[in-house]
């Protein structure tokens, strides 16, 4: 169980930090082209870039919100069993959901990794000679550090204390 711990600490530290640094860098280079282009200078790589780093961003987000538990859920039943104070009834819709949200995100990876390969095998270079599907490999990233995430609440969840 630690070790499980340890792994869902360290997502959680790298997650942030690289959220934070591509939160800056779109900001910066978002202002670096409006600045440019008063120049009448452009530099073709930036919008691309930035579009990636946007989309590293959405998954990087989704990470960290899933261990805080503050992703997006529809929970009536759950905020009525907390409000009368039913928790082992709460604990059991948050397991059940956790479950069901990793098993999901599971058939997501499959997906978007059956999307990379194609990608990989008919991408083109997209900036720097970087080709598109090594850009594409943040979709099955992502939903991996989620689906772990959530399958960590869902372990966690019976060691006694409150799934998130």
């Amino acid at each position: 169980m630690k070790l499980f711990k340890f792994l869902d600490q360290i997502i959680e530290k790298v997650s942030t930090w690289t959220l934070l640094v591509s939160v800056l860098l779109m900001l910066s280079l978002s202002v670096l082209a409006i600045v440019l282009r008063w120049f009448n200078l452009t530099l073709h790589w930036i919008e691309p870039f930035v579009r990636h780093l946007v989309f590293l961003s959405t998954f990087l987000g989704g990470v960290l919100a899933t261990g805080r538990g503050t992703h997006i859920g529809i929970d009536i039943l759950g905020k009525y069993l907390e409000s009368i104070h039913n928790d082992l009834l709460y604990n059991w819709i948050k397991r059940v959901g956790s479950l069901a949200s990793f098993l999901t995100l599971s058939w997501l990876i499959y997906a978007s990794y059956n999307f990379l390969i194609v990608e990989l095998k008919y991408g083109k270079p997209v900036f720097w000679g970087i080709e598109s599907g090594y850009l594409v490999a943040i979709i099955p990233i992502g939903f991996g550090l989620i689906a772990y995430r959530f399958f960590y609440i869902f372990i966690n969840s019976f060691n006694g204390k409150r799934a998130c």
